[in-house]
Parts: C-alpha cells; sequence; structure tokens
C-alpha cells in the first residue's frame, strides 16, 4: 500500500477530489483571499517567468501566477485535479506526474518553482528527499524554489530542513507565512525559500 497520504484518502474515499475541488470554488465564490501565494511568488519572480507549480491540485496558484504573465507548467499525481485546472485556468500548462518520478527534460529550468498547500506533508515519506532532488534539478542556475507546510502534519521542519540539504538545495530565507511574517522556533507553518547553489 502507497505511503502517499493523498492517494490514501482517496483509496478511502473515492470523492475526496471531487469534494476538494468544490471545498476551492466555494471558497472563490465567498470571495476568500486565495491568492497569498501567488503574490509572494509573483513578487520573487522577473516579469514572463518560468514557474513550475510542483502539486499544484487544481491550478488554484499556478493560474492566478499564469493570469499575471508568467509560463507556468502545473504537475499533480491525481487526474481529477489537473482535469479542473485544465478547465479553469487554460493559460497554462498541467500535467499528471509523480514529484517523485517526473522529468521534464535536460533542458527544462524554471525560474521559481513553487510547492504550497502543504503537498510536501501528503508525500510518501520515502520519496521526499527525491522530490526535493527533482525540486533542485528543475530550478535554473539563479532559481529559486518555495515550499510551504504547516507543523504537525508527520514532517518536522528540522527533518526537511536536514532532507532540502541532502537533495543539494540550500536555504536563503525561512518565512512563518505567505505574507512574509518572520519565522522562529514557536512558529506553526514555514515558507522555506531555497536554492540550488
Amino acid at each position: 500500500m502507497t505511503e502517499n497520504r493523498w492517494l490514501q484518502m482517496i483509496e478511502q474515499n473515492p470523492g475526496h477530489s471531487a469534494w476538494y475541488i468544490e471545498r476551492w470554488r466555494s471558497m472563490a465564490a465567498a470571495g476568500d483571499d486565495l491568492d497569498g501565494e501567488a503574490r509572494l511568488v509573483d513578487a520573487m519572480a522577473p516579469r514572463g517567468a518560468r514557474i513550475l507549480d510542483a502539486g499544484c491540485g487544481t491550478g488554484r496558484v499556478g493560474g492566478r501566477l499564469a493570469a499575471l504573465g508568467h509560463r507556468v507548467t502545473g504537475i499533480d499525481l491525481d487526474p481529477v485535479l489537473i482535469e479542473a485546472a485544465r478547465a479553469e485556468h487554460p493559460n497554462a500548462e498541467w500535467i499528471v506526474g509523480d514529484l517523485a518520478e517526473v522529468d521534464l527534460g535536460a533542458t527544462e529550468r524554471f525560474d521559481v518553482i513553487v510547492c504550497a498547500g502543504n503537498v510536501m506533508t501528503f508525500l510518501d515519506p520515502a520519496t521526499r528527499v527525491d522530490v526535493l532532488a527533482r525540486i533542485r534539478s528543475h530550478l535554473a542556475p539563479e532559481g529559486r524554489a518555495v515550499i510551504g507546510f504547516g507543523s504537525g502534519r508527520g514532517y518536522p521542519f528540522e527533518e526537511f530542513f536536514a532532507d532540502a540539504a541532502a537533495a543539494g538545495l540550500s536555504v536563503s530565507q525561512n518565512l512563518a507565512t505567505w505574507d512574509v511574517q518572520p519565522f522562529d522556533a514557536a512558529s506553526e507553518f514555514l515558507v522555506a525559500i531555497l536554492s540550488g547553489s
């Protein structure tokens, strides 16, 4: 049985993906602010940047970045979520794939790779370093990865930092929120900005 928590949830509840899609649609219809991650990434990226949305889900983050003029590719292992991303955000490229196995080719490099929505905590723990290494391999020379997830989800921050280092990523900055609050030992959320150099 897979240790990927997202696949486990689908196995336990085949309607989980449809519920997830409707949850975000309902929040958007209610006027909730769903663009915090995209605002931070947009501020970091040059105009028209190549951006990879790793674990893109319904395309909420990548779709907004594409609307802002960036060239976005999104990857997610859930084909139901990718179908929703394609329907709602046709101005980006959406790919069904496992972050632990995806290879976009030797020449495909991104200015920013964003991994939001607690994606790292859904991964099979045995694949975490592999995913981080693949993220590093797809960064442009001056590119940065922005990875955010909450505490108490089975992936302690210190373990993440060790895995990132093992994958060849170095921490440029740690934040406690997508709106740039400082990170400290009491923080319950991490937004890590990483580089491959």
